[in-house]
């Protein structure tokens, strides 16, 4: 190879991280790898670039979902070549699936060197398939190709990731030997072109703006719903507290009750208590669920956790039945939806309010109040339970995470039991903090690089509920956390907890090694290896005591909870019969 080939790596690498800061993506997972190196030095060569640089590609994708997350604005992945890119595609499918944006920059073999057996060389230009918005394989750096070709392919790429519908994006960009010139300056900034170099923008701006709702569409759909005297309002995930916030307004403009999601931003703090917080256990009610059949239903954002709420209004096959999302994707798996809006959540609410306000709802008064009225109910009832004997409980730290938690904090969450015990079970006079989960694809990968990179994004410090399984599964991501204040709780209850909880359980002549899957391993050792602070309370003054203390340390921790699964199945049925049976 010429002495140019490294000189366009060097100017290509030295756009594209530009070009990416300029657009405001100015914070890059990065797995060391050789290919990826002149991206590497670029990013290390421009001061407005962050970095988490981490020694596994899965992880560094999910900090960046996570990031992303926190922020509303992607984040950059770099990867080398070969394996290492396939490693992305779980945190490429979360983001895909609840529309998180990404920017996916994985270095590769030039076109030579494909399909020949080289090294590290896999098919990787359509790898992540219809998981990304958009993908474009650059060609090999050559300083005879006009170098606006490079910054009009990122602004594209940055512009993809952010509108609707947001997600991860794939640059595949190939890279020949030697990656860089031996000294540290040759001049390849100045081949860059003269007006972009001094003007500090993005060479293409993309102008994104959010249709107006019409008044009319507003004013035809609420002809449907006005006539609605028992309709229901659920929150499912939101990405914000503006749009939470925006469909907790409309639910109280239009007198009808709102059942939030713990991922809704509403769920949690005193705005709860306007909502009727404690519906996935009202629903265990089968009382309750025939007298509180709706009518009309309004739901905001993506699915909702909860199976019974779920299965409640399948049955009840509410007419109409409005789904508003902020993109064009189909949310409808028992094919109950009658009506699906795209538009902003915020505005779409606003409109409908107006709307309500010139034709007053016909709304049944009693139906909220009766919805908030059980709901509040509820948690009375549940205080009253946790005020005996209070063995320490899955249920309850959920409950006393997001009672105590710091209201600088976040609350990240992992799937299975954590979240769906959060999302039912947890106080509504805690802080109203942000809450994420990658309930997407809700898979069991990295929660703990999630974590990390919520934490980088918001600047927060983060408490993340976790079970053994996940946190066995992402355990190397605990390096990220060295510098972060990001408090895990780890509920361990040696295995599978949730599968406990599925008929799968009653099989007992193969349950257990091939769903309850024991480990019999414990986190200490971990904890100690990563350099975090580590507690093991046994009640739950103790867990109190320590997670306070774990928060106010500003450094990472550990905090074990020791469980039984059989005794947390057990748990649970009580609690929920208890709760129902008053």
């Amino acid at each position: 190879m010429t002495p140019d080939t490294a000189r366009a790596n060097r100017l290509w690498a030295y756009l594209i991280v530009e070009e990416l800061v300029r657009n405001g993506v100015d914070f890059f997972c990065v797995a060391p790898g050789s290919r990826s190196t002149p991206l590497v030095a670029a990013l290390a060569g421009n001061l407005r670039a962050e970095n988490l640089v981490h020694f596994d590609e899965r992880g560094t994708a999910f900090a960046a979902l996570g990031y992303a997350r926190a922020t509303g604005r992607p984040a950059a992945w770099i990867t080398t070549s070969g394996t290492a890119v396939a490693n992305g595609l779980p945190a490429v499918a979360e983001a895909a699936t609840d529309g998180v944006p990404m920017i996916l920059l994985t270095a590769d073999r030039p076109p030579e060197l494909r399909q020949t057996g080289a090294n590290q060389t896999i098919d990787q230009p359509d790898i992540f398939g219809d998981f990304v918005r958009w993908s474009f394989d650059l060609p090999a750096p050559d300083l005879s190709v006009d170098p606006t070709s490079v910054l009009t392919t990122v602004d594209q790429a940055v512009y993809r990731a952010r509108r609707a519908p947001k997600g991860p994006v794939h640059l595949n960009l190939m890279f020949r030997e030697p990656f860089l010139p031996n000294t540290e300056d040759e001049g390849e900034r100045e081949l860059a072109p003269g007006k972009w170099r001094e003007s500090g923008i993005p060479y293409t701006r993309y102008a994104v703006t959010e249709p107006e709702v019409g008044e009319g569409e507003a004013e035809r759909l609420w002809d449907e719903l006005r006539p609605v005297k028992r309709g229901l309002v659920v929150a499912g995930r939101l990405e914000s507290e503006l749009q939470g916030k925006a469909v907790l307004r409309l639910a109280e403009a239009l007198g009808w009750p709102l059942l939030p999601d713990v991922g809704s931003q509403v769920r949690l703090g005193a705005g709860s208590r306007k909502a009727a917080a404690f519906y996935d256990a009202l629903l265990a009610d089968g009382g309750f669920r025939e007298e509180h059949a709706p009518e009309a239903v309004l739901h905001f954002g993506s699915r909702a956790l909860s199976k019974r709420l779920e299965r409640f209004l399948a049955v009840a096959a509410p007419d109409p039945y409005v789904v508003v999302r902020e993109n064009p994707f189909r949310l409808d798996p028992a094919h109950r939806v009658t009506h699906s809006v795209e538009a902003a959540i915020p505005r779409f609410c606003s409109a409908l309010v107006r709307a309500a306000g010139r034709n007053p709802a016909a709304a049944d008064v009693a139906w909220r109040g009766g919805w908030l009225k059980a709901s509040a109910g509820l948690e009375e009832r549940l205080d009253r339970i946790f005020a005996g004997p209070r063995e320490l409980g899955e249920p309850l730290v959920a409950r006393l995470v997001s009672r105590h938690i710091p209201e600088d904090h976040g609350l990240v969450l992992a799937s299975s039991m954590p979240v769906r015990d959060a999302d039912t079970f947890a106080a509504t006079d805690g802080p109203p903090v942000p809450v994420a989960a990658n309930r997407g694809a809700s898979g069991i990968d990295g929660t703990v690089a999630t974590a990390a990179g919520f934490a980088r994004g918001s600047g927060r410090g983060v408490t993340m509920l976790i079970g053994d399984l996940a946190l066995l599964h992402d355990l190397n991501s605990l390096a990220m956390l060295r510098d972060l204040p990001v408090v895990v709780v780890v509920l361990n209850n040696d295995g599978g907890g949730i599968f406990s909880f599925l008929p799968v359980s009653r099989h007992q002549g193969f349950f257990e090694p091939y769903f309850g899957t024991p480990h019999g391993l414990g986190f200490e050792g971990a904890a100690a290896m990563f350099g975090l602070r580590y507690d093991n309370p046994r009640s739950a003054a103790e867990f109190v005591e320590v997670y306070e203390a774990a928060c106010g340390g500003g450094r990472p921790a550990l905090v074990e909870i020791r469980t039984r699964r059989d005794e947390n199945v057990a748990q649970h049925h009580d609690l929920l019969g208890r709760l129902v049976s008053g």
